[in-house]
């Protein structure tokens, strides 16, 4: 495992690097991956608009600040992901105003369908659900994960799957508008718990 981790971080982009990179995609008429169709291109271009004004009016807690600013040892936070996914884009911006806050906390990105073999070994129930974040020491040891959706979220959906077996566009719909309305809150209090 720590080859594999070790491989993925060679290769892992910056958070400005992975902004411009689905970005420039868009403007080529592309989303991330392999796999491109017009709703990949379509969601992409949703999630490139939600995490710009995200990176704009997301704000951290005192309390969140003072917790991470207390991180003594040097951590990479390695965060799965594509240019498509809504979750993505609703907790990412989230997670980079976290590692802001720590210069000992280095956060990178890699492609979730380009690193198979990683994302294999963070499986979410068995599915390769993003975004998945690999809090790594400088040893390349796991301390932590977290993803691919806060808390409440997760509930939200598991509640919604059990009564009517499926996520529909009515559901995502609802999803997207309770992101809103929490404004990062559930996914900043749930990675906290990286830090204890």
């Amino acid at each position: 495992m720590k080859k594999l981790i070790e491989e993925s971080l060679e290769k892992a982009i910056s958070y400005d690097q992975y902004r411009t990179l689905v970005s420039d995609l868009i403007e080529q008429g592309k989303s991330t991956g392999e796999i491109q169709s017009d709703d990949l291109l379509n969601y992409s271009i949703l999630n490139d608009k939600r995490m710009n004004r995200l990176d704009k009016t997301i704000e951290i807690s005192e309390n969140t600040k003072n917790k991470v600013k207390n991180v003594k040892k040097e951590q990479t936070w390695l965060v799965l992901t594509e240019g498509w996914c809504g979750d993505a884009a609703q907790n990412i911006p989230v997670i980079n105003k976290i590692a802001e806050q720590n210069s000992k906390i280095n956060l990178k990105f890699v492609l979730r369908d380009e690193n198979p073999e990683l994302m294999d070994q963070f499986l979410t129930n068995g599915g390769k659900a993003i975004p998945k974040l690999i809090a790594i020491d400088d040893e390349s040891n796991v301390l932590g994960t977290w993803g691919p959706r806060p808390s409440e979220a997760t509930s939200m959906v598991a509640d919604y799957k059990e009564k009517y077996g499926k996520l529909d566009p009515e559901f995502k719909k609802d999803l997207q508008i309770w992101y809103n309305k929490n404004k990062g809150r559930n996914t900043e209090n749930d990675l906290l718990s990286l830090f204890n």
